[in-house]
């Protein structure tokens, strides 16, 4: 028999995709982009058109797994063979009979259950720390039953800061919510800008209506301090020193405001505290900006205008302009861009770093907080998931004696990694890793359990790149004994024989809870429907949005005959409508001042960078970049997968390369006083002097199994405590060869 299944992916990324999964006597033999998704339009990215060799990898984790050998790296691992060459993958399973041996789930539940019982007995439930993040957002698999257990256990919380919670703070600090506009406009822009944003390589679903876009004459901008894939395919790109771009957009207000190109009617009726902004921006002249972001004053001035007066103008903002010490700041500053515009009012203006704000699903029924006073009678600590390292080996009040990891790979992705890495030896920590394969996490693991992929599970599934709602159905029986999350944490709540109703709800009694919600955009929005396939969000329900009609909407640029065939265009803000305590875009803001921060936007640099307070100390700034062809370090174990991705460089300019005697292709040692790691010198113009790259990758398959976070730090952000992975000073030498 064969059918075809609907499904979403659930990986970390804007796109979201609708997937059709077609399956024949109990197997996958095919995945494809859905054409009736608006977004996705039939195709997929190269790593999801490869994910039946995801699912079917001989490396799976298929069984329950008890340690017998060391915490560590396990011998024979790195295996891996060097780019574009073939050889073996990552050892099996049958390779790791000194290292584990294979349980029952009965086995693994029990032991699990009862450590966990001990450790809260003699220290105290909050000694176990979760550990997770975005290895899936399905609603139920990333945040539900998983929450449940540990708010009943009075396990300590975690705060899940490490990715995006610097631009989320920023952004909401402006607008009230994560909205912003939707991708099927960006077809009627006529300026575009991408700033810190690989739309090419991260957020491919956006490039067609790009490319539509310029073909009807729009021009697209690439402000990156990296030559990525979308730079190299700009109209313009403008290399920008890190960590500068908050004054880079108060310098662009400068020029804009001083020119008297703001919108003053939509400033008036829908923005709180321009005036404040106006002497504000005084401040930041070109001239001034130029000596910070290494853009000449010239080039600010020439963006400013054109941004300003070609119109609809559009902005694409990502996550990265977030990753330094400024980085709530510095978002902050580039979201009022299109508010002292109006920018907001035009179909294909406006801005994008994140729609997730739209789609309101009722968590509180999922994770169930309430919980938590049921164990102890009051919320449990905090830790945050960037501070891993510090946490792990501080004798905090109670210790974590227990770490529970899933879809997450801190070994690999968290800061700090020498620190984080020390305390995962620990022989006093127990630590459980639920994993699809043998990642770096699971080499420190006391225990480690199977995972399903999304294939293997149903879930619920928003997006932060568009308006979609879809119910990923589940394709396949699970592999082996993989379990989801959602049936892990509810096997742990009967072991440990929490009574409470939640803990036996199915998993589409879930869904229609989530569903539940009061949200009128949800209205008329059931599961049934959306196990049929995507179901755009009811914008129309609350009467929020203003009406566009299909006159306005041909006036943009859209052919006649296209109009009854497209939704009509959501336009969040057009009239007002921010969700802030004014219900305005709050150029001023009273909670950004109760931070201790300038409540309109200023620029301090990064103390790690070359204009910062340790200038001269290390004289390189390190992008510790993600890869083009992995998520975060998902994928990087698949071959298939891999052969696109060149690992192990160090990108470095050529005056810095010369000036230290090396040459493209040779070894050499990148080091800190937090650490240092050996890669392979390439020099090739991708980043500017002053500057250095290299990415994120599975730890045992980089060159001497280094991490690039061996250098990376657990300094937060001004805003959202998240991490400064892109504010690291750095120094690079020529590698001595080993004895």
């Amino acid at each position: 028999m064969k059918q075809v299944v609907h499904a979403a992916c659930p990986h970390d990324c804007p796109d979201a995709c609708g997937v059709l999964i077609t399956v024949q006597d109990g197997r996958a033999t095919k995945i494809q982009g859905d054409p009736e998704h608006p977004v996705t339009r039939g195709f997929l990215c190269a790593k999801v058109a490869k994910y039946l060799d995801r699912v079917y990898s001989p490396d799976r984790v298929l069984y329950p797994l008890r340690r017998i050998g060391p915490k560590g790296p396990e011998a024979g691992q790195q295996s891996f063979a060097p780019h574009g060459q073939p050889g073996a993958a990552v050892p099996t399973q049958t390779d790791r009979t000194q290292t584990w041996e294979r349980i029952s789930w009965d086995q693994a539940l029990d032991e699990i259950a009862s450590r966990l019982r001990a450790i809260s007995a003699e220290f105290g439930s909050e000694a176990i720390l979760p550990y997770s993040f975005g290895g899936t957002l399905g609603a139920l698999n990333s945040a539900s039953m998983d929450r449940r257990f540990f708010h009943r256990l009075g396990a300590s919380q975690l705060e899940r800061a490490i990715c995006s919670a610097a631009g989320e703070a920023g952004l909401e600090s402006v607008l009230g919510v994560k909205m912003g506009t939707e991708p099927e406009q960006f077809r009627h822009a006529k300026y575009i800008i991408a700033w810190a944003s690989n739309i090419h390589a991260n957020n491919v679903h956006l490039w067609p209506f790009i490319t539509e876009a310029r073909r009807n004459g729009a021009k697209l901008v690439v402000i990156d301090p990296y030559r990525t894939r979308t730079a190299a395919c700009a109209d313009w790109y403008l290399p920008i020193n890190p960590g500068t771009d908050a004054a880079l957009a108060l310098g662009m207000m400068h020029v804009i405001i001083g020119e008297n190109l703001h919108d003053a009617d939509y400033v008036s009726k829908y923005t709180l505290g321009f005036e404040q902004l106006r002497e504000k921006v005084k401040e930041y002249p070109p001239e001034k900006v130029a000596q910070w972001t290494g853009i000449s004053t010239e080039d600010i001035r020439t963006l400013a205008l054109e941004y300003a007066t070609v119109r609809p103008s559009v902005i694409r903002l990502n996550y990265g302009v977030q990753r330094s010490e400024g980085g709530g700041m510095a978002t902050r500053a580039i979201v009022m861009l299109p508010c002292i515009l109006g920018s907001w009012k035009e179909i294909g203006g406006g801005l994008q770093m994140s729609t997730s704000g739209a789609t309101a699903f009722k968590t509180e029924a999922l994770k169930r907080p309430d919980l938590m006073k049921v164990a102890l009678g009051r919320e449990a600590r905090t830790i945050n998931m960037v501070e891993l390292g510090r946490v792990l080996n501080t004798l905090n009040d109670p210790p974590v004696k227990a770490l529970f990891v899933y879809g997450s790979n801190p070994a690999a992705v968290a800061p700090r990694h020498n620190e984080v890495v020390r305390g995962l030896l620990r022989p006093d920590l127990f630590t459980v890793v639920h994993e699809q394969f043998f990642t770096d996490t699971t080499d420190y693991a006391d225990i480690v359990l199977p995972a399903t992929t999304f294939f293997e599970h149903k879930d619920l599934q928003k997006a932060y790149g568009h308006y979609y709602v879809q119910v990923s159905n589940q394709a396949i029986a699970p592999l082996g004994e993989c379990r989801s999350n959602v049936e892990l944490f509810r096997a742990m709540a009967e072991r440990m024989g929490f009574e409470e109703e939640c803990f036996r709800e199915t998993v589409d009694e879930m869904i229609d809870a989530a569903l539940d919600s009061t949200d009128p955009w949800l209205e008329g929005i059931s599961r049934e429907r959306l196990e049929q396939g995507q179901v755009r969000l009811n914008f129309g329900a609350s009467g929020a949005r203003p009406p566009v009609s299909g006159a306005e909407l041909r006036s943009a640029g859209q052919p006649k005959a296209a109009v009854p065939t497209q939704p009509e265009p959501f336009l969040p803000f057009a009239h007002g409508g921010f969700r802030t305590a004014s219900g305005k875009a709050e150029l001023y803001s009273e909670a950004v001042k109760a931070l201790g921060l300038d409540p309109v936007a200023d620029f301090t640099p990064p103390s790690e960078s070359r204009h910062g307070t340790k200038q001269g100390t290390l004289p390189l700034e390190l992008l510790a970049r993600k890869a083009d062809n992995f998520l975060n370090t998902t994928f990087s174990n698949v071959p298939s997968v891999r052969e696109m991705e060149e690992t192990g460089l160090l990108e470095i300019s050529a005056p810095d390369a010369k000036a230290r005697g090396i040459g493209d292709g040779d070894r050499v040692r990148v080091f800190n006083h937090r650490g240092d790691i050996v890669l392979k010198a390439r020099v090739d113009g991708k980043v500017q002097p002053g500057v250095v790259s290299a990415t994120l990758n599975w730890v045992k398959t980089t060159p001497g199994s280094q991490s690039i976070n061996a250098l990376t730090s657990e300094k937060l952000t001004d805003m959202g405590n998240s991490a400064t992975f892109y504010s690291v000073l750095v120094e690079v030498e020529l590698s001595k060869p080993s004895p």
